[in-house]
């Protein structure tokens, strides 16, 4: 998939997307080859606030970690575009089994002759993986339609997701059950794919200081006239430089620029500053 399918697949399937840094760029690229992809990798951070960690990486292992990390409340927040270091080496018998996408998903083998790497999308979900942590459901069920868009997109059934404790004997994640998730996947691939959460009615936009009308007008493919209000209260802030002809309807990245800059100048780091206006954003800046 391109960015832009990527994406595109992820908001049809009703997967609440935010598009992190410059990750439409960021891969593992000159390190191998990235294809041809035969399925869905699922991970767990097995630790907190992983975000900039999934991008970034360490010394050991440069980011990014995955292709996608997904936040406790449900956010998947695209960080790489391409090969990721999210799995390591695979046994041969793990992956055969997704490529013939096998109802039976075996032990893996103690040798790991195949780059997961290069074959596998990968995901990771925020959470500690000692078992006292659990999924929020809505954190569940976005781990579930993002497998299913990918394989929606490829045209695979749910038996080419597998999870990385299945690929290597090195690793435990995810900690819920592969085969009930498989079954979620499935049931996911059974419906017709949610183009767009449900729509909120926000409050009529006042000249003085509007009420935040919801997180949904501010996304990728976003286009409405709360866009053009942002972007026109951001110039009006001093946040000019981020735009060459102006606030517009069409979500762009001048705005999610100028909105980082602002969010940036309060303060504010990491999630708190990731570009998309929230209720403390939206108050503050129109404040």
């Amino acid at each position: 998939m391109t960015a832009d399918q990527f994406v595109k697949a992820l908001i049809d399937e009703g997967v609440d997307v935010k598009e992190y840094k410059d990750w439409r760029n960021h891969n593992r690229n000159h390190k191998g080859k990235w294809g041809p992809v035969n399925g869905v990798v699922i991970h767990h951070t097995a630790g907190t606030s992983s975000l900039d960690l999934c991008y970034n990486g360490t010394d050991d292992l440069p980011g990014p970690l995955c292709q996608t990390y997904l936040h406790k409340d449900g956010t998947a927040y695209m960080v790489g575009n391409g090969r990721a270091n999210h799995a390591g080496t695979f046994a041969q018998n793990a992956v055969d089994a997704a490529v013939s996408e096998s109802a039976t998903h075996p032990r893996p083998d103690a040798a790991e002759p195949v780059d997961g790497n290069s074959r596998f999308y990968g995901i990771e979900i925020e959470n500690r993986g000692h078992n006292k942590d659990p999924y929020p459901d809505v954190q569940y069920k976005a781990a579930v339609r993002w497998a299913a868009a990918i394989c929606r997109f490829h045209g695979w059934t749910a038996d080419s997701v597998i999870g990385h404790k299945e690929g290597t004997r090195r690793k435990i994640d995810p900690t819920f059950d592969m085969n009930q998730f498989r079954r979620d996947v499935a049931a996911q691939l059974g419906q017709k794919p949610q183009p767009e959460p449900e729509k909120p009615t926000p409050p009529a936009p006042r000249p003085d200081v509007p009420p935040f009308p919801g997180t949904y007008y501010f996304r990728a493919g976003a286009k409405n006239a709360y866009v053009t209000q942002l972007g026109r209260q951001l110039i009006k802030k001093g946040y000019a430089r981020f735009y060459r002809v102006g606030a517009g309807p069409q979500w762009t990245a001048a705005d999610r620029a100028a909105v980082r800059a602002f969010q940036e100048d309060q303060g504010w780091s990491g999630t708190g500053a990731d570009g998309y206006p929230g209720p403390q954003t939206w108050r503050r800046l129109f404040s």
